[in-house]
C-alpha cells in the first residue's frame, strides 16, 4: 500500500487549496474541483462544504478513487469516508488553517454532522 511521504504530507497540508477529481467508470478523470484540505497527523482530509449531496462528494464516494493536486504534488488516491472518531481533530485543523476567512465560511465544514462529509485521502499505488 502506498503512503504519503513526509514531504507530500507537509506540502499538501500547507496548501491553501486542493484540487480533487474522481475516476469515471471508463477510467477517465472527471474535471477537478477546488476545495479546502487539512492534515491531521499522518493523514490528509477533505470535506464537502455543502453537505453529502454535493456532486463532487457523491461522485468521489461512488467511484472510491481519484486524483488530487496541491502545492505541486499530484497523487492517485482512494477516498475513504470516516466517521465521528476524527471529527474533533479535523474540525480543529480546519479552524487552525482557515478561521481567518471568517466563521460564516469555516462553519460550512466544521461542527456536528461534518463527519458525514469527511474523506481521508489514501494514496494508491499506480
Amino acid at each position: 500500500m502506498a503512503t504519503w511521504t513526509a514531504d507530500e504530507l507537509d506540502t499538501v497540508g500547507r496548501a491553501e487549496v486542493l484540487r480533487v477529481s474522481s475516476v469515471r467508470r471508463d477510467g477517465s478523470l472527471r474535471p477537478f474541483v477546488t476545495i479546502w484540505v487539512v492534515r491531521v497527523g499522518e493523514d490528509i482530509f477533505i470535506r464537502s462544504a455543502y453537505g453529502p449531496e454535493n456532486g463532487w462528494f457523491r461522485r468521489a464516494l461512488a467511484s472510491g478513487a481519484g486524483r488530487v493536486r496541491a502545492g505541486g504534488v499530484e497523487k492517485d488516491v482512494s477516498f475513504e469516508q470516516v466517521g465521528v472518531e476524527v471529527r474533533e481533530a479535523v474540525d480543529a485543523a480546519y479552524h487552525a488553517k482557515y478561521d481567518r476567512h471568517g466563521p460564516r465560511i469555516v462553519n460550512t465544514v466544521v461542527g456536528p454532522g461534518s463527519e458525514r462529509t469527511t474523506i481521508r485521502l489514501v494514496p494508491r499505488d499506480t
